[in-house]
C-alpha cells in the first residue's frame, strides 16, 4: 500500500457511515446504562416496599421475559419487513419505563416499569445491529467491536451511577435517566432517516441468495448448542446482576453503594472479557475460549459461597469467564 492510499482522505460517505455508526454505539450504552439500573437499584425497592427475594426474582423475570423472549420476534419480523423508525420507539419505550420506576407507588406499577424497560431494550437490539452492520462499509469485525463497546460500558455504569445518584437521592431520581432516554430518541430518530435513506438507495440491488455449505442437520444442531450455551449465559449473568448485591450486604454486611461499586466491578469485568474474549479466540480457536469460559467461571461460582471478603473483592474480576466466551458463540 502506498503513502498516498494510506493517507487518503475518507469520503463524505464513509464519515457519515462512521457517524452512523458512532451514534449507535453512544445510543447502545444509553440503553444498557438503563437497562442494569433496574437490577442496580433491587437492594433499595426491596427496602422500600418490603420486598421478598422472590418478588425481586419476578421483577427480573418481567423485564427478561420482554427483553429476550420477545427480541427474536422483533427481530424476525423486522427482518421481513424493516421498520427504521422504530429505534425512536424502543427508545421512547425505556422513557415510559424510567418513568413508572421512579413514580411507582406499589409492586404492580414496578412491574409494568420492568417490562416497558424491556421492551424498549427488546425493540431497540435487533435494529441498531442491523444498521451498525450496514454502516460498516463492510467491516463487520469492526461495527460488531464498536457497537458492543458501546453497550458494555453503559451495563458497567449503570450500577455506579444508581451508587452515587439515586441510592442517596431515592426512588424519583430515577426520573433524571428519563432525560438520557430522550436524547437517545433524538440521535435515534437520525440515525433512523440515514437508514431509511440507505434503503430506498439500495432497494433495486438483487439480494445474494444463501449457499449451504454445510448439511441442514449439522448446522440445527450447531445452532441448537449455541443457543443452549446463549441461555446458560444469560441465566447465569440474570443471577449474579440480580442478587450479588444482596449476597454482598447479607453476607459481609457493607452498604449498598460499596455493593454496587462491586457490581460495577463485576460488570466491568464482563465488558472487559467480551473484548478479550474475541481477540483470544482469534489467536487459539472459538471452541477452546468457550470451553474454557464456561468451565473457569463454574468452578469460580462453586467457590463463592466458601470465599471471605478478602478474596471476595479480586475475584470479582474473574467471575464473568463464561462472557468471554460470548464474541466466540456470536
Amino acid at each position: 500500500m502506498t503513502d498516498t492510499t494510506a493517507n487518503r482522505p475518507s469520503t463524505p460517505a464513509e464519515q457519515t457511515a462512521f457517524a452512523v455508526l458512532l451514534a449507535v454505539s453512544f445510543c447502545h450504552m444509553l440503553n444498557d446504562i438503563m437497562q442494569s439500573m433496574l437490577a442496580a437499584i433491587y437492594p433499595m425497592l426491596k427496602s422500600d416496599y418490603g420486598l421478598d427475594f422472590w418478588q425481586i426474582g419476578l421483577l427480573t423475570m418481567a423485564f427478561q421475559v420482554t427483553a429476550s423472549l420477545l427480541q427474536p420476534a422483533i427481530g424476525l419480523t423486522t427482518d421481513k419487513k424493516p421498520m427504521p423508525y422504530s429505534l425512536p420507539v424502543g427508545m421512547g419505550s425505556t422513557f415510559i419505563g424510567l418513568l413508572l420506576l421512579a413514580t411507582a407507588a406499589n409492586y404492580s406499577l414496578l412491574l409494568v416499569g420492568a417490562m416497558f424497560v424491556g421492551l424498549g431494550s427488546a425493540i431497540f437490539h435487533p435494529e441498531s445491529s442491523r444498521v451498525a452492520r450496514l454502516a460498516s462499509g463492510g467491516r463487520y469485525g469492526l461495527a460488531q467491536a464498536v457497537f458492543q463497546v458501546g453497550g458494555n460500558a453503559g451495563t458497567a455504569i449503570g450500577p455506579l451511577l444508581a451508587a452515587f445518584i439515586v441510592v442517596p437521592r431515592g426512588q424519583g431520581s430515577v426520573a433524571w435517566f428519563s432525560l438520557a432516554a430522550l436524547l437517545g430518541m433524538i440521535v435515534l430518530w437520525r440515525v433512523s432517516a440515514w437508514y431509511a435513506e440507505y434503503r430506498q438507495r439500495t432497494a433495486t440491488r438483487a439480494a445474494p441468495s444463501p449457499a449451504l455449505t454445510l448439511p441442514r442437520g449439522k448446522i440445527a444442531m450447531s445452532l441448537a448448542i449455541l443457543v443452549s450455551l446463549v441461555f446458560a449465559k444469560n441465566v447465569y449473568m440474570a443471577g449474579i446482576s440480580s442478587y450479588y448485591t444482596f449476597f454482598l450486604i447479607e453476607k459481609f454486611g457493607v452498604s449498598v453503594q460499596q455493593s454496587q461499586i462491586l457490581l460495577f466491578v463485576f460488570l466491568g469485568s464482563v465488558a472487559a472479557g467480551t473484548v478479550l474474549g474475541g481477540l483470544i479466540g482469534d489467536r487459539i480457536g472459538s471452541k477452546t475460549v468457550i470451553w474454557f469460559s464456561i468451565r473457569r467461571g463454574a468452578a469460580l461460582h462453586a467457590a463463592l459461597p466458601y470465599a471471605n471478603f478478602f478474596w471476595t473483592r479480586p475475584s470479582t474480576c474473574h467471575w464473568p469467564s463464561p462472557r468471554i466466551a460470548f464474541p466466540q458463540i456470536v
